[in-house]
């Protein structure tokens, strides 16, 4: 056996020789691990949901515009139209990878019911292609239902979706007839009749209070106007639009655009994800101090109890810089049981967790709970573990430290007594 599995074998069998010591450091770094997989793995959760309801809702994987739209769009809605469907964006339709290519027209106005007038903001969409982004507005039973490609025909008639709480404010209802009154980029006025097909609601109460949904189509009736603002690109997947943005880039170049991937649109989202990683950051830091005060203090408590056995070792000739790697030593394996016990038994009880689910209380303006999961990320497993294991290992550093300080005449009188 070689010398360094020797010194290994000598380190473990002084970790299990106080089994209920060492049981409670393992049981402590064990716990700490779980708790970070579990709470990390439902902010995970939690992050994935509104990424995506952020993706289908609002600002899709990647946007196609000219490039002062988006410092612009907001104060000059009408001067960064574009007025025909370039070749480039008809090319992208055909692009693998490209599941949907939604052209969106912004624009604002009143709305009247009866003697109700209201502010609103609209969007002109084209049913077809807005099917694609799936249910990224939901419409509870009895709220009617949402655009579809019948309502973008010629010679349809007017209809338009509205949100839960504009509904409410102008007290309409699936079927009632409202007035839309906007601005055109002429700057003359124009008003049209439209159909309330449906109510609906998403997690954006702001979204809900002020916005409403028509036909391209009726858009550019309403606002005597051709063209849109942008086009809105859903990609098979989040990941792959990153690798589609490139490509992407260099196609709409050619026709004077500009593209802008959901990274750069989502503002409220990554405020969010930087708030919950500041928040996992501190656990994280909770996590290892608690560890290092564990496993400290079951190394000193160690270093106490052996101190005579030290005293005879360095006798016999054993260097200050042999105790020191063993106490470390020490250290490191009870930081690398406790981490691979803790990432086990985490991840073991995110997928029980995730299987059976876990209800939490239906948002406002919604009857029917969300099921939450645990989403372990291969990257929080490790760092979970690699926080444990470090932590214990950096622990063991100054207990280590004071046995390999130890005057041999005063430990060995410790051999005496």
């Amino acid at each position: 056996m070689s010398r360094f599995a020797l010194f290994l074998r000598s380190c473990l069998r002084n970790v299990l020789r106080q089994r209920r010591r060492t049981a409670i450091a393992l049981s402590a770094i064990a716990f700490g691990v779980v708790a970070l997989l579990i709470s990390g793995g439902f902010i995970g959760w939690v992050l994935d949901e509104m990424r995506e309801l952020t993706i289908r809702t609002y600002v899709g994987h990647l946007q196609v515009a000219r490039p002062t739209f988006w410092s612009q769009g907001a104060s000059d809605p009408f001067g960064h139209l574009i007025q025909r469907s370039p070749p480039s964006v008809e090319r992208l339709r055909a692009t693998p990878g490209v599941l949907t290519v939604a052209p969106r027209l912004s624009f604002a106005g009143l709305v009247s019911k009866g003697d109700t007038t209201l502010s609103f903001l609209a969007e002109g969409v084209d049913p077809v292609a807005e099917a694609g982004f799936g249910r990224a507005l939901i419409f509870m039973p009895g709220r009617g239902e949402n655009l579809g490609p019948a309502d973008g025909a010629p010679g349809a008639a007017p209809a338009a979706v509205i949100g839960q709480g504009l509904a409410a404010n102008l007290g309409a209802r699936t079927g009632d007839t409202l007035v839309l009154l906007v601005t055109t980029p002429a700057g003359s006025i124009n008003a049209i009749e439209v159909r309330v097909k449906g109510v609906f609601l998403t997690v954006n109460k702001a979204f809900d209070d002020a916005t409403l949904r028509l036909p391209l189509a009726q858009a550019h009736k309403l606002l005597r106007s051709q063209g849109v603002q942008s086009w809105t690109i859903l990609t098979g997947s989040t990941a792959a639009a990153q690798d589609l943005l490139p490509r992407v880039r260099q196609q709409v170049a050619q026709d004077g655009l500009a593209v802008r991937p959901w990274t750069e649109l989502a503002d409220t989202y990554l405020k969010t994800e930087a708030l919950f990683a500041r928040q996992l950051g501190f656990m994280a830091v909770v996590l290892a101090l608690l560890i290092v005060l564990g496993i400290s203090n079951t190394l000193t408590m160690s270093v106490m109890e052996r101190t005579g056995e030290i005293g005879t070792a360095m006798a016999l000739g054993a260097s200050r810089r042999q105790v020191l790697a063993q106490f470390v030593l020490e250290g490191a394996l009870l930081g690398l049981a406790g981490a691979t016990v803790g990432t086990l038994l985490g991840l073991a009880l995110a997928a029980v967790l995730s299987a059976i689910g876990i209800p939490l209380p239906p948002p406002p303006g919604l009857d029917t709970p969300i099921i939450a999961a645990i989403r372990v990320s291969p990257e929080l497993a490790l760092s979970a573990f690699a926080i444990a294991a470090l932590s214990a290992t950096l622990a063991g550093l100054y207990p280590a430290w004071r046995a390999s300080r130890l005057v041999i005449v005063d430990a060995l009188r410790q051999v005496r007594l």
